[in-house]
């Protein structure tokens, strides 16, 4: 029986439109304002990011003896199993990719935000969809492959846990926000096809009435000779 009613409750908060009423500190639209800046940081940040994991493991291949350029020491980069490696860079080649996904789909958002066009909003919840899942599944593997012996991996783990909770909140936001600018725009066109099916009704009534009165004038002016003419006759 309690099974049952926390599926019904869990329903319908996944039915439920919008999906979060606020954003707790703010109005949905201001929300949607902030994660705009927000994918804007996180975006930099992991392009940023991608360019130094991409740096370290270039500069720390396996084999080689020298691990230390401008006082960075590269004791910290992965180098055991080349196809481990591999699939490391191939990470960030693809967190690069849809950091510029994210990144470009923002300025899209804001613009759509100005306007209020919830259709816009769209491109930025597919990139932000695509980059949380992705980074998800990146940072454990990450966390496997690396040695979290290191504070630098240790950072990012922790990181990238905190972000990652935020993307799910600012998610959410953001496609409350799109829900509650789609109903009104729905509501809005009912409304207009409401007021077009009446003023089409009220034309079409008003052009009956205009039927019936002309067809009773040329009755009436058809008999009135008829029965002047009989009287003249009597």
């Amino acid at each position: 029986m309690s099974s049952s009613l926390t599926s019904s409750k869990q329903q319908s908060w996944i039915q439920k439109r919008p999906l979060l009423r606020d954003a707790y500190f703010t109005d949905l639209q201001n929300g949607s304002y902030i994660a705009f800046i927000y994918s804007i940081v996180e975006s930099i940040f992991m392009i940023c990011l991608v360019v130094f994991d991409i740096y370290c493991l270039s500069e720390a291949q396996p084999g080689t003896t020298n691990y230390r350029y401008f006082d960075i020491s590269f004791l910290f980069v992965y180098s055991g199993n080349a196809h481990v490696r591999n699939l490391l860079i191939f990470c960030s080649a693809v967190s690069f990719l849809l950091s510029l996904y994210l990144l470009v789909s923002s300025f899209i958002l804001l613009n759509a935000l100005k306007k209020e066009h919830e259709q816009k909003f769209q491109p930025w919840l597919i990139a932000a969809f695509l980059f949380t899942v992705w980074r998800l599944i990146a940072i454990i593997f990450r966390s496997i492959s690396n040695d979290i012996y290191y504070s630098y991996h240790q950072a990012m783990l922790v990181i990238w846990i905190i972000l990652i909770a935020a993307n799910i909140f600012f998610w959410l936001v953001v496609y409350s926000n799109f829900q509650e600018l789609a109903d009104i725009t729905r509501l809005e066109d009912m409304a207009k096809l409401k007021m077009g099916t009446m003023s089409s009704l009220n034309a079409s009534r008003s052009l009956s009435h205009h039927s019936i009165n002309s067809m009773k004038n040329t009755q009436s002016n058809s008999l009135t000779p008829k029965g002047s003419y009989s009287t003249a006759s009597v």
